[in-house]
């Protein structure tokens, strides 16, 4: 009976699997097809002439890796920087008593209530007053302080012994020392959890580089996507090229921070 539950589990998640892995295959394959390939009927899911020509035009002709660069320096230096505030928005509420220190944790806690639509006139005017529009650096700064990143690092730190803080001080040991040199090694898994949802979400963003980005040499990938959509027809196979390599960098973080962000989820589940 054990080893027949085991076998029908077995089923039942490949077949889940293959139910979540059919749409990036589909996805893989049709951009190695033609545009007559990708539209005949009856479809067919390998190509029949696999051709790479898709993404030789979209290198050669779509300056993609600009696009590249840019959604690479969109996303390593806002994630960077929203990491960094909310390690230290986080350090400063979970370790420190000062009068209103609810009251302030109460205020970010609020901002998850707030939809982005609400905030977006008032920020674009803040970022047109200081000259950053069309700049990388207004896509950078706009949205780096998340306060979901704040709770994330305030409650992980919380569960940091106050022994070892303490010590560290009654050496005399700067704040900003045993910031990096306690807190940060030991809060790493939840570090990690977040900069890979930074990552993620920085380099999948369409939103704010569509208000604030107007030049094309300073498009972000998501926005040459976008706009590999024309008014009077739509190049598939470049578009479908242009997606997989969109989707490359992701995987690769996910991989890299698997071990990472699989302990940060567990221990953030296993708090109290």
């Amino acid at each position: 009976m054990t080893k027949t539950n085991t076998i029908g589990r077995s089923i039942a998640v490949g077949a889940v699997l293959l139910l979540f892995a059919l749409p990036p295959i589909w996805l893989l394959l049709s951009s190695l097809k033609s545009q007559a390939e990708i539209f005949q009927w009856p479809p067919s899911l390998w190509p029949q002439q696999p051709t790479l020509q898709s993404y030789i035009d979209t290198f050669s002709r779509a300056n993609f890796l600009q696009y590249f660069q840019n959604s690479a320096v969109v996303s390593v230096l806002s994630a960077l920087l929203s990491v960094t505030i909310s390690v230290m928005a986080g350090y400063a509420l979970a370790k420190f008593r000062f009068k209103g220190d609810t009251f302030f944790f109460l205020l970010i806690m609020s901002a998850l209530m707030v939809p982005l639509q609400i905030v977006l006139i008032p920020v674009f005017l803040v970022l047109r007053d200081l000259g950053l529009l069309n700049t990388l650096a207004g896509v950078i700064i706009a949205p780096a302080a998340t306060p979901s990143g704040v709770f994330l690092m305030r409650q992980y730190i919380v569960s940091i012994p106050d022994s070892l803080l303490e010590a560290a001080r009654i050496d005399r040991t700067p704040e900003w020392r045993i910031l990096l040199r306690i807190v940060v090694p030991l809060a790493l898994p939840a570090i990690g959890t977040l900069l890979a949802f930074n990552l993620v979400w920085r380099w999948n963003d369409y939103l704010w580089p569509f208000l604030i980005i107007t030049e094309q040499q300073n498009w972000t990938v998501q926005l040459a996507l976008a706009n590999s959509v024309g008014r009077f027809g739509i190049d598939w196979p470049r578009l479908l090229s242009i997606s997989v390599m969109s989707v490359i960098p992701m995987l690769v973080i996910f991989i890299a921070l698997q071990k990472t962000l699989m302990n940060g989820l567990m221990a953030g589940a296993a708090k109290e």
